[in-house]
């Protein structure tokens, strides 16, 4: 069995981070692993407070997936630290880790802040030049790229930014010694709407500088708790298997669009998905 690991924050409601990573993973029938970068008192109405785990006990965490059971992938999310990434970073060269997504988790669905701005600029110096994949959304795209995002063109246009400002960074690193980091595809999701109000539209820039839309339909459902978690989550589950990225990407998307559709509604605010939507109706209660 294929092992996938999670380097993110628990939510303690279970409908993102940690909790709907681990769920997603195995709701793609591969064996989930995790490391914990900080604890959340959260519900589906908002985060009530954070506490940061040491970054040495991170770096201690990552050692001890990979010592044992190797993972064939990795989706970073949280990272409210710019210390937490430099002991992910580490960690990663340590073990060679590869395929490796990077979700930038800045603001959570219901709109509290998840990162110092300081972490920010570690993750594209840090975090980036080791992914394969990363998945911003529109406001995250508009924080890396330094524009504002109202279109398609304005959404293609960003990617090229953060790929700029990727190589850039890495013109003037010093710490990739060992071989030269590399652009990662981009994938900016579009759940947040850009041109037509009921798209769902994300854009995906290959590593190569070739793109592709990949268009969807708005889901109606106001339930979306988790959605940026489990998505790059699903992405790594495909690369895991050997999937090339836009095939992993495609197959994500579709998952996150059956999961939402189930129409789960729980809590009194933005509410998870139905990560098992795939498993038929759950038994009657």
């Amino acid at each position: 069995m294929k092992a996938v690991l999670t380097i993110a924050g628990s939510d303690s409601s279970g409908g993102a981070g940690i909790q709907a990573d681990l769920k997603t993973i195995a709701a793609h029938h591969l064996f989930g692993e995790s490391v914990i970068t900080a604890l959340t008192a959260q519900n589906t109405l908002g985060v009530t407070d954070v506490l940061e785990v040491d970054p040495v006990f991170v770096g201690t965490q990552i050692d001890a997936v990979f010592d044992d059971i190797r993972p064939d992938a990795v989706k970073i999310g949280m990272v409210s630290s710019s210390a937490i990434v430099g002991a992910i970073a580490d960690g990663l060269d340590r073990h060679k880790a590869a395929n490796v997504v990077v979700d930038p988790v800045m603001v959570a669905t219901s709109g509290s802040a998840l990162i110092a701005d300081a972490a920010v600029d570690a993750l594209v110096r840090q975090l980036f030049p080791r992914a394969t994949v990363i998945t911003p959304n529109i406001p995250e795209a508009e924080v890396l790229s330094g524009r504002a995002i109202a279109s398609s063109e304005d959404v293609e246009a960003a990617a090229s930014l953060i790929a700029d400002r990727c190589v850039a960074v890495w013109e003037n690193a010093s710490d990739f010694t060992d071989a030269a980091p590399s652009v990662p595809a981009i994938l900016i999701k579009g759940g947040h709407g850009v041109d037509e109000p009921d798209a769902a539209d994300d854009y995906l820039r290959m590593a190569d500088g070739e793109s592709v839309w990949l268009r969807g339909t708005r889901i109606a459902n106001d339930n979306t708790h988790g959605t940026g978690c489990s998505l790059s989550s699903a992405i790594a589950c495909g690369l895991a298997r050997g999937f090339s990225v836009d095939v992993a990407v495609r197959d994500a998307k579709a998952y996150v669009a059956g999961a939402l559709a189930a129409g789960l509604n729980l809590g009194r605010g933005s509410g998870p998905l139905d990560h098992m939507w795939q498993y038929g109706t759950p038994m009657p209660c």
